[in-house]
């Protein structure tokens, strides 16, 4: 789950609004000073934490609340859009031109993640139907080209590098006569600190001599309060049209890698959601925020369906919604989704669900999932219908017939009255009226 320690403490803070008896003065200021902890335990920039904190303070005290809307439902609306302003509100997309050749150059410190993401990013534009080619021009660290060579061969995408060279401006130059005809080129460069006076005269001059299109911060969402200061050195060195968050799939606070975003002004155009190469997202603010609040993100999760081809019947997906599922419809919506990235992650884009999967469940499932197609197999048609049918003799029986142990059938019953149970609650709860407020805002 994206940014999950910052997101679960705002779905709490916004949890307390919900259930308070009535929306006063008092709330409104508690309410501002659990964001204030959310976002400083996120590792948001101070000065950030206290410029959004008080832009949700004034309006929810002195707007005037629109007819039709109570004072809680436009509390979480004014959270909602001040958040997504500060991380740009409007989704940004790179300035692509049609009919010619687009050049990228990436940039970032050392271990930022920006070779793995000239891979991805190379993945998502061949995904489009693009020409794309990449260049190492890295002659710094040692295995960085072999390591884009292995990336780029996986994705069948052509790759210039020179393993003996040591002039990066001739690197790219060689590359970009090579792709020439190519819609789009992307350019590994070496990482470099900002303190390296060195590495940093290196890019200025690859910037000017090879005059990319775009210059692409890549930031560790992990890298903390000092991703402000290197992204303000290198926006100094070469002016940065866009930012790619990296590492953005674990519990890391990722406070420090939005906080550089807002200090410099480049909007984020992809965040990275994982190891493999797929796992690229493009930014979108509203969505971004909306799944940080525990409402979810269809739009992204409906996009991953697509690409994945993943069929799933209408008829189906009702019986899920209404919990009236059985094993077997279970664990093909579990093997449906494996295609799809992490079991957490896409449950975390269904909205009621971001926070109230439990610890483990998900990872106990995408372990298991083999195991348990031969325990459903060993069930009579009846038990895999009707669970409750399965007392201590019979799940004896089963564990014997798939050759698994009691303890790992009793595991996969305990998963199906978990799921049962959460999409119950989430169908009888759903928080209608935040979702009414997001789809309006």
């Amino acid at each position: 789950m994206v940014l999950e320690r910052l997101g679960s403490s705002l779905y709490e803070v916004l949890r307390k609004v919900f259930r308070a008896p009535m929306v006063d003065e008092e709330t409104v200021r508690e309410l501002v000073r659990g964001i204030q902890r959310a976002l400083l335990q996120g590792d948001v920039n101070v000065k950030l934490v206290l410029e959004v904190s008080k832009r949700i303070e004034d309006r929810a005290l002195k707007e005037k609340v629109p007819p039709g809307v109570s004072r809680r439902e436009h509390l979480i609306k004014v959270v909602y859009e001040e958040l997504t302003r500060f991380l740009g509100e409007k989704p940004a997309s790179l300035r692509l031109k049609s009919g010619g050749r687009n050049l990228l150059m990436l940039v970032g410190i050392q271990g930022s993640g920006k070779t793995t993401t000239a891979a991805k990013m190379a993945r998502y534009f061949q995904k489009r139907g693009l020409k794309t080619a990449v260049i190492c021009t890295d002659t710094f660290r040692p295995g960085a080209l072999a390591q884009l060579q292995q990336l780029a061969k996986q994705i069948n995408v052509p790759l210039y590098g020179d393993p003996k060279a040591k002039d990066s401006v001739k690197i790219a130059r060689e590359g970009l006569k090579k792709f020439d005809g190519y819609d789009m080129v992307l350019i590994d460069t070496a990482g470099r600190h900002k303190d390296e006076k060195g590495l940093i005269e290196e890019m200025k001059t690859l910037e000017r001599t090879i005059k990319p299109d775009e210059v692409v911060l890549v930031v560790d969402g992990t890298i903390g309060q000092q991703a402000m200061a290197q992204a303000e050195a290198f926006h100094q060195a070469t002016p940065i049209g866009s930012v790619f968050v990296a590492k953005l799939d674990g519990s890391a606070r990722g406070g420090g890698a939005l906080s550089a975003v807002a200090a410099i002004g480049a909007p984020i155009t992809f965040i990275g959601t994982g190891e493999k190469i797929d796992d690229i997202e493009a930014f979108s603010p509203s969505r971004f925020v909306g799944r940080l609040l525990g409402m979810g993100d269809l739009e992204s999760l409906i996009e991953k369906v697509r690409e994945a081809e993943v069929k799933v019947p209408e008829k189906k997906v009702r019986a899920l919604l209404s919990g009236k599922f059985t094993l077997t419809d279970m664990y093909e919506q579990f093997e449906a989704m494996k295609g799809l990235g992490p079991f957490k992650r896409i449950l975390g884009m269904i909205p009621g669900f971001t926070y109230n999967v439990p610890d483990g469940m998900m990872e106990v499932a995408e372990d298991r999932l083999e195991k348990w197609r031969v325990i459903i197999q060993s069930m009579t048609s009846e038990e895999r219908e009707k669970p409750k049918t399965l007392n201590s003799s019979r799940i004896r029986r089963v564990a014997r017939g798939s050759g698994t142990s009691e303890k790992e059938v009793k595991e996969l019953l305990k998963t199906y009255s978990t799921m049962r149970r959460m999409m119950k609650t989430v169908r009888r709860r759903g928080l209608p009226f935040l979702r009414r407020i997001f789809s309006e805002a």
